[in-house]
């Protein structure tokens, strides 16, 4: 009979070069997902807190009040006459912002038509609030 115990040998599995691996395909995914969309929200933000305003060169105030009516630098205008009249105003200010006001009872989609004007006149478009007290 053959009482001898066996030794066995030790199994060790070296980690490093698979945390290397890992740490570079981390890397290689958080860069690429930054990479993608860089820019994914723009937002205009008024500051209030501060008492500062922040203007552009040129700013064109259009308000739509509850009764639907629009106005541009408070004159009257038509929904019709909207895209018009902004075009005159950006012939002499191609960099200018549109000053969005809208009345609390007015629906999205009424404020939107402003943005798509916006959109196709490649303005920037700001939408004014309250602040809270």
């Amino acid at each position: 009979m053959n009482l001898r115990k066996r030794t066995k040998g030790s199994v060790e599995v070296h980690t490093s070069a698979l945390n290397d691996i890992m740490f570079f395909l981390m890397l290689f995914f958080l860069l690429a997902s930054a990479v993608v969309n860089p820019t994914v929200v723009k937002l205009l933000l008024p500051q209030s807190s501060s008492g500062q305003q922040s203007t552009a060169k040129k700013a064109v105030t259009v308000t739509i009040d509850k009764n639907l009516k629009y106005f541009v630098d408070k004159k009257p205008v038509t929904i019709e006459e909207l895209q018009p009249t902004l075009e005159a105003y950006q012939k002499t200010a191609p960099d200018m912002t549109i000053l969005l006001y809208v009345s609390r009872n007015v629906t999205y989609q009424d404020g939107f038509v402003v943005n798509d004007i916006a959109n196709k006149l490649k303005l920037k478009l700001v939408v004014a609030v309250e602040p809270k007290k």
